[in-house]
């Protein structure tokens, strides 16, 4: 719990994120895994913290560069048997009721 936190993991209304607390919540921002009201106090943070904002487009970026160049091709036939065998563990599954 940080030290602007309620007993909740919260911060009080109006309260603004510290450097740590948005850096280490960054992620969770990213993937919109945050109360609107954590959001709004990481958002005011960066509105007012250049070298924080600076970390926030830089995940940002390395997300999308990541998301545009990795991508695996699975070949058919590893697909055919994964489902294959998902399929039988069904089956067995449905024996066993």
């Amino acid at each position: 719990m940080g030290t602007n936190e309620n007993e909740d993991g919260e911060l009080p209304s109006g309260v603004a994120a510290d450097c740590e607390e948005t850096v280490h919540r960054l992620y969770h921002y990213l993937d919109g895994e945050l109360t609107e009201e954590r959001r709004s106090a990481i958002r005011r943070h960066l509105d007012e913290c250049s070298p924080c904002l600076n970390v926030l487009d830089f995940e940002t970026e390395l997300r999308r560069v990541i998301a545009d160049r990795c991508h695996d091709h699975v070949p058919d036939e590893l697909r055919r048997r994964v489902a294959e065998l998902i399929e039988h563990e069904h089956e067995l599954a449905k024996r066993e009721r």
